[in-house]
């Protein structure tokens, strides 16, 4: 592996695009420490240290988390990459539902570009929205529930030159991440949401010893993380094969057809998306209590009493039960049995002891059923486990060995060296896994 590293960076071309790639991130990082107009950095930092003693930040613990702990310093990159997944995740649903945008996915490249362009405006919206929200909490106080002023003034200019710092650096974010895209290696908003979770690795990492005292129970955690990452790792690289034989047929006076491949089924097809789509869900009780903490109302009380506080078993099985109900739901609308069917019939391809049509479409239903149920319940499993940790050792709630974090440092790690490893047996070396 030490080779293949050295064989990447002895490659010309490859070592300019690694060597941007670190660019973008240090320039990303550095925008992540830098706080936005307005902002009195001492006291944000002193109601930061009390949010961690209480529960106060777990209400913005996802957002937080995709913009490593920015979002919480109020910096001119506090919305993250947060506005352009949720836009990203919202034009895939919408693809479905409006035929407008089915028939842009169609067309291909061209089309492709065209849903990207909605995604960015869309991007930018979410991000004014977001910006306003989070500017407002902070004056009023609401954002870290402290009684310390986290902006030195309350007028509106104030507020206006932050909500549009905030859009402007969600708008560049999207940029790097672009640039990445097109002049380094990987995905670049997939690399810049790996650089978020992991910043904010160690902290959490450390907060367990802080919390335990104990570098025995340290040393567990650590063991235990690793067997977690071992075993997303073999789950994540997991996949159904289904073999498809193209039939030989006469175009002209050529012979085209005759191949053997297979479709790939993964058996978490659906990836991190249920797990953001149950946590989003899940915050809106949290909210509601938290902009009605006088009232009486019985919803309120509860919710204030079962789904506020994260380590209660009302709320693990909630969330548990919504994370396999979404990734039922998010394989289903991208995963057309129907639609893969009919281009196998129509190219003469079908999969040896299956007829073609309705038969195929029905096979397709039925394996894909029966690998999205263990998927479903390793996302679950894995999502739990930073609640089950914060009951057992009182840990941070961002428990590095678990959940959302743990799903993007390996499924990102995956994707990039693969990457890499293309790149490099493309130039006759020996890539990373022999």
């Amino acid at each position: 592996m030490l080779s293949a590293f050295v064989n990447a960076f002895r490659t010309p071309d490859l070592r300019r695009k690694l060597l941007f790639v670190l660019m973008i991130i240090v320039i990303f990082r550095a925008g992540s420490q830098v706080p936005a107009p307005g902002v009195n950095v001492a006291n944000v930092r002193e109601c930061i240290s009390l949010a961690q003693e209480g529960e106060n930040a777990g209400l913005y613990s996802l957002v937080n988390l995709f913009s490593g702990g920015a979002l919480l310093q109020l910096t001119i990159f506090a919305l993250g990459i947060m506005p352009y997944i949720t836009a990203s995740i919202i034009l895939q649903l919408l693809v479905v539902v409006i035929p407008r945008l089915e028939m842009l996915k169609k067309e291909g490249q061209a089309g492709q570009t065209k849903i990207t362009q909605y995604t960015r405006y869309l991007t930018l919206g979410l991000a004014l929205l977001q910006a306003t929200g989070i500017v407002a909490l902070a004056r009023s106080g609401g954002l870290l529930q402290c009684e310390l002023p986290l902006l030195h003034s309350d007028g509106t200019s104030t507020f206006l030159v932050m909500v549009i710092t905030m859009t402007a650096g969600t708008a560049v974010i999207m940029w790097l991440g672009e640039l990445i895209t097109e002049r380094g290696v990987g995905n670049g908003m997939s690399i810049l949401i790996f650089c978020q979770v992991v910043a904010t690795f160690p902290a959490s990492l450390w907060q367990v010893q802080k919390t335990t005292g104990s570098w025995w129970v340290f040393g567990v955690v650590i063991a235990i993380g690793l067997v977690v990452v071992a075993g997303v790792i073999f789950i994540e690289q997991a996949q159904r094969r289904i073999p498809v034989q193209y039939a030989r047929r006469m175009v002209g006076r050529k012979m085209f057809g005759g191949s053997s491949t297979y479709i790939p089924l993964k058996v978490n097809q659906a990836g991190i998306i249920p797990v953001i789509f149950a946590s989003s869900l899940l915050y809106l009780p949290a909210m509601a209590v938290q902009f009605n903490q006088t009232s009486t109302n019985p919803v309120i009380t509860f919710f204030n009493d079962y789904f506020v506080t994260q380590s209660h078993p009302l709320y693990m099985a909630v969330y548990f039960g919504l994370i396999v109900f979404f990734t039922y739901f998010y394989v289903s609308i991208t995963f057309n049995p129907v639609e893969v069917a009919d281009n196998m019939k129509k190219y003469g391809g079908f999969i040896p002891g299956i007829r073609a049509g309705k038969p195929t479409e029905d096979y397709l239903s039925y394996v894909l059923s029966r690998i999205t149920l263990p998927g479903a319940l390793y996302l679950g499993l894995i999502s739990l486990i930073p609640l089950i940790a914060f009951v057992l050792i009182d840990a941070n709630q961002n428990f590095p060995f678990g959940g959302t974090s743990i799903l993007i440092m390996v499924g990102v790690a995956l994707d990039t060296v693969k990457q890499i490893e293309s790149q490099l047996q493309q130039r006759n070396y020996e890539g990373f896994l022999r």
